[in-house]
């Protein structure tokens, strides 16, 4: 009997030990889905939040520089968990943002696949349709690092065809497309006044709103077509082309008959036909201040651009065709070389012409 009890206590302790460890690996089990689990989640969630958080820019020119500092200095970007990516044909450039900016987190690619592949949403503003598609091709292009969950907003000004075959290759890999051309120069780049024409994806359009209000006092959604917005920003542009070319003749003429130029600059400023880019440039023009803001060669593309728009609409576009002319003189003018400067440079044009026709 003793030795039988002796052996149900041992099998009664071996019960109590076992149940003992089995409440012991419930109990840590427990603590570990309570405290462990949740940090090494947040972990994953961090390293992916810091990716999708990433902000891209492809293009630090006249346009490009001051648009991504403005995503900078407003906190959209640069910060330790969204970092700015950048890619720029010129790497000096992507070098002067980062010393300009000591404090933000940029990071430098070297390549636009690369910023694409690191980033959710990628801005790209390139100078020319040329370049557009050269760095939009190339086999370490921008489209070469898209795919799902990778979006594109493109701010350049280009053909509208181009702007669709883009969106047609994104979507095609996957990845969300955005027109966003930007009506503005070197200027409200810098001070964040631009104005977005968008058109294509609007979840995108709504997604980036904080970014587009960073680097624009407007954004406007011309719907989900991918080439709307490219027509309404050869329609600002056109106009502002033949407005420019008008004020040039107008101010050479008051000069060429005598009047203060300065003085009709004020005249002008208070009247009906008042503007800002004539209260701008005025002064300027007088003073032969044609510093790159906007590049006649640039203005010069877009004129013929809308001239190309409208004759495919069978729209007449006579004053336009008349201005775009002019600039497209100016621009290949192997005496004044004023491709480079500001679009305002065109009243040198004016000046010379009217300066061979009073030879005659």
């Amino acid at each position: 009997q003793h030795i039988t009890c002796v052996s149900m206590s041992i099998t009664a302790i071996s019960s109590l030990l076992f149940v003992s460890v089995g409440l012991s690996t419930i109990l840590l089990a427990t603590a570990f889905d309570s405290h462990l689990r949740p940090f090494v989640g947040t972990q994953r969630s961090k390293k992916a939040i810091n990716m999708s958080g990433a902000t891209g820019f492809i293009g630090l020119g006249i346009m490009g520089e001051g648009m991504a500092g403005r995503l900078l200095s407003e906190g959209v970007a640069g910060t330790a968990d969204k970092p700015l990516v950048v890619w720029n044909r010129t790497g000096s450039k992507c070098t002067a943002l980062k010393e300009k900016f000591p404090d933000a987190n940029i990071e430098i690619k070297d390549s636009a696949k690369a910023v694409v592949e690191a980033c959710g949403v990628t801005y790209s503003i390139l100078s020319t349709p040329e370049a557009a598609k050269a760095v939009f091709d190339a086999a370490d292009g921008v489209l070469a690092g898209v795919g799902e969950g990778r979006s594109i907003v493109d701010c350049a000004t280009l053909a509208e065809a181009d702007m669709q075959r883009m969106n047609e290759a994104i979507v095609a890999t996957g990845g969300r497309f955005l027109e966003a051309p930007v009506s503005g120069s070197k200027g409200p780049a810098a001070t964040g006044t631009l104005i977005f024409l968008c058109a294509g994806n609007k979840a995108l359009f709504d997604e980036v709103a904080a970014g587009l209000s960073a680097m624009g006092k407007a954004s406007h959604f011309f719907g989900n077509e991918v080439g709307a917005g490219t027509r309404a920003k050869l329609v600002v542009n056109s106009l502002m082309g033949t407005m420019m070319a008008a004020f040039s003749e107008g101010l050479n003429l008051a000069e060429s008959v005598g009047l203060d130029a300065s003085k009709m600059v004020e005249v002008i400023g208070q009247g009906a036909v008042a503007s800002p880019m004539y209260g701008l440039k005025g002064p300027k023009i007088l003073a032969g201040d044609h510093a790159p803001n906007f590049p006649l060669k640039h203005s010069s593309k877009d004129m013929t651009l809308a001239s190309a728009m409208a004759k495919k609409a069978g729209v007449d576009f006579t004053v336009n065709d008349q201005a775009e002319t002019l600039f497209r003189k100016a621009k290949e003018d192997n005496e004044l070389h004023v491709a480079d400067e500001d679009f305002s440079a065109v009243y040198k044009l004016v000046q010379k012409e009217s300066a061979d026709s009073r030879k005659k």
